[in-house]
């Protein structure tokens, strides 16, 4: 575990590190508070960077693909582009569809993190935990679902995948209106396409109960298409678990 105490802050610093396993560079955004120092950034196959978050640091990573970026750093993105037109995103979230690593980190308590599809999906990816007490659980989305993606919810020629709410903006599809409770709002169709796939990530709105996560005192290893054997047993295992629960 790597914690850094900050004396004149007075808080335990949490480290975020992103792992780049495309064969394709991903441009990560970050919209949380307070600032991690940049709100988007390259990251180039192959590669990795790391930040430090303050104890009560609350937000969001996402990966960009299909960037285009000029020498001054003015551009947009194919998937999950923040609408800033340039490589930091300056406050802005993702456009769906989306992948999404979701953190609230705890000051000497419990953390919560998740990975959600409720935006959709357009990236594989995997949150690890190194350190910590507690459950500390991997999550993440290691199968493409693009490659599963029903033909009314493709968009980007096939790059990425909506989620039924993103694509067809109905309460029962979004949990709205007289939707909008756990018993009200079921998983449709598509969301179980989502939660077979991807066994531990938010597939709907109350997806809660295999969906979010909690550690203490850990840092966390963001991958963008993770391809080690043992996430292979990642899949085996969770999607026993998910037929299990």
């Amino acid at each position: 575990m790597f914690l850094i105490f900050d004396t004149d802050a007075g808080v335990w610093c949490t480290t975020f590190t992103f792992v780049n396993k495309c064969d394709y560079t991903v441009w990560p955004g970050i919209l949380g508070s307070p600032s991690l120092g940049t709100t988007g950034f390259e990251l180039a196959k192959g590669t990795s960077q790391s930040f430090q978050a303050p104890a009560g640091w609350s937000g969001r990573f996402w990966g960009r693909t299909g960037c285009n970026f000029d020498g001054s750093g003015q551009g947009s993105c194919k998937t999950a582009d923040c609408g800033s037109g340039q490589v930091e995103c300056n406050g802005a979230g993702a456009t769906p569809p989306a992948t999404l690593a979701e953190f609230t980190l705890g000051s000497g308590s419990q953390d919560f993190y998740d990975v959600s599809l409720v935006d959709g999906y357009n990236i594989q990816m995997m949150v690890e935990v190194t350190g910590g007490s507690g459950p500390c659980a991997s999550t993440g989305c290691i199968e493409d679902l693009n490659l599963r993606c029903p033909a009314e919810l493709k968009v980007e020629g096939g790059s990425a995948c909506n989620s039924a709410c993103t694509a067809f903006a109905t309460p029962e599809y979004c949990c709205k209106g007289e939707f909008n409770s756990p018993t009200a709002c079921a998983p449709s169709i598509y969301s179980q396409i989502f939660k077979t796939a991807c066994p531990r990530s938010y597939s709907y709105a109350y997806d809660d109960k295999t969906s979010t996560f909690t550690c203490t005192d850990a840092d966390y290893i963001m991958t963008f298409c993770p391809n080690h054997p043992r996430y292979n047993k990642f899949i085996i295992r969770t999607r026993f678990l998910s037929t299990n629960l």
